[in-house]
Parts: C-alpha cells; sequence; structure tokens
C-alpha cells in the first residue's frame, strides 16, 4: 500500500462518533489517541429479538474516497491458490461506505447474556489459500477449528501479546486441528508457507461483540441498561471509543461511525 494512502489512513482514524437514539439524541465525546485493542456473535439485520435489555443496531463507515482494492500476487502453489483472486482484505469497503469485518463491541457491562451467545463453532477454514472468515470473534478457553481445505501444506502463526504464540504446521493430510486461547486478546495469525494470507482471531471473555457485514451494519441484542462505552476496531484505521447509554425493553440507538471531523 503507497505512502500517501498511509498518511491518509492517519487522517481517518482520527474520526469522530455520531450516535442517534430513537427518540433522542446521546451526546458523544470522542477519546483521543484511544489504545490498540487488546480483545462472532451474528451481524444479521433481521428484527433483533426482544430480551434481556436494549438492542444496539449501527454502521461502520468510511468517509472519503475508499482505496482501490489491491491485487494480491500468487508465487506458490498456483494450481490451489490460484483458482481465484485475491485481494487485500484489511479495509474492505462497500458501494454505500460501509467497512466490512470492523469489530465493535461495548466495555463495562455486568450481567445479561453469557459467552453461550456467541454460539457453540468457531472456524477458520483456509481455502484457496485465503483465511476465511477473515475475522472470527471466539470466546476464552473454547476451541477454534482451524481447517485445511486445500489439500496442501500451510501452517497457523499466531502473533500475540497475552497469549502463547502458536506456529503450527499443518499438512495436507491434517485436515483439522482445534487451538484455544486464554486470555481476550486480538491475535493476527498468518501462513508463512504463502505470506499474502492473514486474518484475525478476537479472543473475548463476554458476549457483547458484533463483526460487520458487507455494509458495515451490525447489530448487538440483549444489553442490560446502562452507561457503557463503545469501541470500534479496524485493523488498518485503528480504534475509537465514545460514550453511550442504552435503554431498556426496546429502545434501539442507531450509531454510525464516520471520519468527519
Amino acid at each position: 500500500m503507497c505512502c500517501s494512502f498511509a498518511s491518509r489512513l492517519v487522517i481517518i482514524a482520527a474520526g469522530v462518533f455520531v450516535l442517534a437514539a430513537c427518540q433522542k439524541t446521546d451526546s458523544v465525546e470522542q477519546a483521543k489517541d484511544p489504545p490498540p485493542a487488546t480483545i462472532r456473535p451474528q451481524t444479521s439485520e433481521a428484527a433483533a429479538p426482544a430480551g434481556l435489555g436494549g438492542i444496539l443496531r449501527g454502521q461502520v463507515v468510511f468517509d472519503g474516497t475508499p482505496p482501490t482494492p489491491q491485487k494480491l500476487l500468487i508465487v506458490k502453489d498456483a494450481a490451489i491458490c490460484g483458482k481465484m483472486d485475491h485481494v487485500d482484505e484489511r479495509l474492505t469497503v462497500g458501494k454505500n461506505g460501509g467497512i466490512k469485518n470492523a469489530v465493535v463491541y461495548l466495555s463495562g457491562v455486568t450481567g445479561g447474556k453469557t459467552l453461550g451467545a456467541l454460539g457453540g463453532e468457531f472456524v477458520l477454514d483456509q481455502r484457496v489459500c485465503a483465511y476465511q472468515p477473515h475475522v472470527v470473534i471466539a470466546p476464552i478457553n473454547t476451541p477454534i477449528q482451524i481447517l485445511n481445505s486445500d489439500g496442501i501444506l500451510h501452517n497457523i502463526h499466531s502473533f500475540s501479546a497475552k497469549n502463547p504464540p502458536m506456529n503450527l504446521a499443518q499438512p495436507a493430510f491434517k485436515k483439522q486441528m482445534d487451538i484455544s486461547f486464554a486470555t481476550p486478546e486480538a491475535i493476527s495469525v498468518k501462513c508463512d508457507v504463502h505470506g499474502w494470507m492473514g486474518a484475525w482471531i478476537f479472543v473475548v471473555d463476554h458476549p457483547y461483540y458484533a463483526l460487520t457485514d458487507d455494509e458495515g451494519r451490525f447489530v448487538i441484542t440483549d444489553i442490560p441498561p446502562g452507561t457503557y462505552t463503545i469501541h470500534c476496531w479496524q485493523e488498518m484505521l485503528g480504534e475509537q471509543t465514545a460514550q453511550l447509554n442504552i435503554d431498556a425493553g426496546e429502545t434501539v440507538h442507531t450509531v454510525k461511525y464516520s471520519s468527519k471531523q
């Protein structure tokens, strides 16, 4: 990625939050120089069920001209890896400006639903020499299935600060390996055999997380009423935070993240 685009990313990461409530507007304060994230509920836009509390729904957007997706050069195992075009997934912006694969979460939530709300199966597949999905949100101390669907040699090399790093070979005959992590953290994963492959595993200790879809949309449900910090993390643009009030019952907050100042 060129230097001029890297400069633009620094500006984008300094964006502000605009939050609108169903019947009111919450005032928010943009955090200055937010720290990097140290940490998969479903992201469907279908009507979320009423349950333990409020519902947070919104979108993560790129304000400005998005970068042109950069095609990645395939230099190994072309018979398998070259079955599809590969592009840099580190910043994927849809036609409406929505950013895919941003992680949105709340901190300061006590009570409410359990980690089981995230689901019971967590998978990172190596398919056509790409990690699918690009971001996995998984609970602590829970097996993550690492699949090798290509029938060639891959390896899982994790880069972490709070969990022991892993560098595990996965040859063609080993179709599945299970790994887990004990401490919440955002962990970068790469394949040393195919250097263009990269993904993230978000290891979490509570269920109030969401991963944005192709249009940058997300929803978090069953939130106990209260005031929380909302975080938005994107691997190229960094992290932003703001304070947010969540009401009981059917109160729905529409959250829009913007780079406008």
